[in-house]
């Protein structure tokens, strides 16, 4: 029979590993109250159980010690493969669009999913990192950015989870000047990649004398106070001849202008 010096070692040697593996860099997991209590019983009932077996007690300690020797490098194999398929199957297709609701969560953490919301600006309030640009990223690719950068300022090992609650009906606006039906704002459905013969299909088609070779898009650059680029479609090739490949994908905020040709005949 092990002396009660020795059981006490055994005791403390067992605490389980959530209070000494630091998940967060510089931030130890603190449990409650209640759940310390819980686990005290648990190490004091493993220990006294495994000193009366030659050797029980030793295996427990050194299952104990590896098990934190993994959790610690981030090497643990059967949790490592869960984490790496669980950012694998992250949808890779819808890209994030103003309005959308997504849930977050780092499994790490071990916490309930956060709910977040696209604002107008593309950002999502990311906990910890604050404003983060997310508009025209699949979940998967925002995922991998996310886990770069806490993995670069708080985090050891980072396992991101991003999900689509609900998605907005409208990714935003473009809006349309000039020769066409019905002049004014169009709508970009969510579920739809918006082009430029699409948006003024939907303005009601050109007026007859409406310059449609010099379709000119202006477009504010991300970030970039007064900046913007100017794209330049012949609309009449897409419509006439089939030539989709030059159709300009559109984006929230595009103005689109369609002049009338100088001369009339």
């Amino acid at each position: 029979m092990k002396s009660d010096y020795n059981r006490s070692k055994n005791i403390a040697l067992v605490v389980p590993t959530r209070f000494r593996v630091f998940r967060r860099k510089g931030i130890a997991a603190i449990p409650s109250a209640a759940a310390v209590m819980l686990l005290i019983v648990s190490a004091v009932s493993t220990a006294l159980a495994g000193s009366d077996a030659p050797g029980g007690s030793d295996r427990a300690i050194t299952n104990e010690l590896t098990a934190d020797v993994a959790a610690a490098n981030g090497t643990n194999a059967s949790a490592g493969n869960i984490f790496a398929s669980s950012m694998d199957s992250l949808d890779d297709r819808y890209q994030l669009a103003i309005g959308d609701q997504v849930s977050f969560r780092i499994v790490e953490d071990e916490e309930n999913p956060k709910t977040l919301l696209v604002m107008d600006s593309g950002d999502l309030e990311v906990p910890y990192l604050g404003r983060f640009p997310v508009a025209g990223k699949t979940c998967k690719e925002l995922a991998g950015a996310l886990k770069h950068e806490f993995e670069k300022q708080y985090y050891y090992h980072a396992t991101v989870i991003v999900a689509v609650d609900a998605k907005t009906k409208s990714r935003g606006k473009v809006y349309l000047v000039g020769a066409v039906h019905t002049p004014g704002a169009e709508e970009i459905p969510s579920d739809e990649v918006m082009t430029v013969s699409k948006a003024i299909l939907r303005a009601g088609g050109f007026m007859d004398f409406a310059d449609q070779k010099r379709v000119k898009v202006i477009r504010k650059k991300s970030g970039v106070n007064d900046n913007k680029e100017a794209f330049v479609v012949d609309v009449s090739q897409i419509l006439e001849q089939g030539k989709i490949g030059q159709d300009l994908k559109l984006e929230a905020g595009d103005v689109i202008y369609i002049s009338e040709r100088l001369i009339r005949f």
